[in-house]
């Protein structure tokens, strides 16, 4: 992994790529995300406090488990005075964000249990199928539009 000088304040995108690991591509996206902010010399070229560093891997560690970019950059902004996040930050932001990933797990495995009846059948059915129409509740009913029907009959028709 590439050193930075002890006594370098700012760093190049180039540098920022370099030691996080993310893409030059990354680092401008995460930019235009509000994730990071940089400052712009006076030959307009991107310059990031040495703290973006910690903030890339914040979010490089949150996208790993599946934390959606907009759920991630409103965390970062809880921060006061928009600070690198600490390991207590961390530790707080991933609490709350366990349920979610609970929610994700189960709804993983549910698909998960019902790829191989569906493998074995090949139907894909929009009617019945677990995987294409998953939770239907009135699909016991039948197929088609119930509640239409329901207005229909209601109007007497």
């Amino acid at each position: 992994m590439p050193q930075i000088p002890a006594g370098l304040q700012e760093l190049t995108v180039g540098q920022l790529s370099a030691r996080s690991g993310a893409a030059v591509s990354a680092l401008r996206f995460y930019e235009a995300k509000g994730l990071i902010s940089s400052r712009r010399t006076a030959g307009n070229q991107r310059r990031y406090s040495r703290d973006a560093l910690r903030r890339v891997a914040f979010v490089r560690a949150a996208q790993r488990v599946g934390i959606p970019l907009a759920t991630i950059r409103d965390a970062l902004a809880e921060l006061p005075d928009e600070r690198t996040p600490t390991r207590e930050d961390w530790a707080r932001l991933s609490e709350a964000w366990r349920s979610e990933l609970d929610q994700r797990i189960a709804q993983l495995a549910r698909l998960r249990d019902h790829l191989t009846d569906c493998i074995g059948c090949g139907c894909l059915s929009l009617e019945t199928c677990v995987l294409s129409n998953p939770d239907d509740m009135r699909g016991g009913l039948g197929s088609g539009s119930a509640l239409l029907s329901e207005r229909g009959r209601a109007r007497g028709g």
